[in-house]
């Protein structure tokens, strides 16, 4: 599932759309996908893992799902589930995803003080989120979309290994210095990943997802296809990572 830093990569790669008009419209979505010949696209936003295309009086939501992805002037064997062609041949690709209008204001939809690589990200609002959540695993924390949003797997695997905590740690046991590290680090560590990802580099620098040991003391990692209620897939270190409870 492509995570918060992907989408905001896919922006910037998207970006010389901006200010064209759609010709055609092509795609097996089963939204009415037509309604978008002939508009102008106004602008492009990203919320996590959400991605935005703003037209004068609608907007688009892609959400890449667990094996979504896109090409850029680039076709894939497989049809798309949605295809913008714009003028000189250029054209959008989205494929194996969910295409959603959204009629509402944008502003109205979404809380950008919740995107961790958004301008707005708000860490305090954050924090009063996780103590509505004292209960919650720091694993399912991390991924709460209304928390840390664009957070996935990966950027949850390798926070809690940078600052050392259990993926089942109850999130009420950790100390306000602990918490305030797991907040920074949901941020800190998405602006690494975009640029490591940018480079061309990013599995270079997992420390512990998909590894077999711990690269701090040489442990065996510990791997969970599926843990707490998410259901994700977990590796950890249980020396080095401390279980809060």
């Amino acid at each position: 599932m492509p995570e918060g830093p992907t989408i905001a990569i896919l922006k910037e790669e998207a970006a010389g759309f901006v200010g064209r008009r759609v010709r055609s419209v092509a795609g097996n979505s089963r939204e009415d996908i037509q309604r978008l010949r002939g508009r102008t696209l106004c602008r492009l936003r990203s919320w996590g893992k959400h991605f935005l295309l703003e037209f004068d009086d609608l907007a688009l939501r892609i959400h890449f799902m667990l094996y979504g992805s896109y090409r850029i002037n680039e076709e894939r064997d497989s049809a798309p589930r949605l295809s913008l062609r714009f003028d000189r041949g250029e054209f959008l690709n989205f494929y194996a995803c969910s295409v959603r209008f959204i009629e509402e204001d944008l502003d109205q939809v979404y809380d950008w003080s919740a995107d961790v690589m958004n301008p707005d990200w708000n860490p305090r609002k954050a924090r009063a989120k996780l103590a509505l959540r004292p209960q919650a695993l720091a694993a399912d924390a991390l991924l709460d979309q209304q928390v840390f949003s664009g957070v996935g797997n990966i950027i949850k695997n390798e926070v809690l290994h940078r600052i050392r905590v259990h993926p089942e740690s109850r999130i009420g046991a950790l100390s306000s210095r602990k918490l305030g590290e797991l907040i920074r680090q949901a941020r800190q560590y998405s602006f690494d990943f975009y640029a490591w990802k940018k480079a061309y580099v990013l599995k270079q620098h997992f420390q512990v997802h998909t590894k077999t040991h711990c690269p701090r003391d040489g442990q065996r990692l510990s791997f969970r296809p599926k843990l707490g209620k998410a259901q994700r897939r977990a590796f950890f270190c249980p020396r080095c990572q401390r279980l809060y409870e």
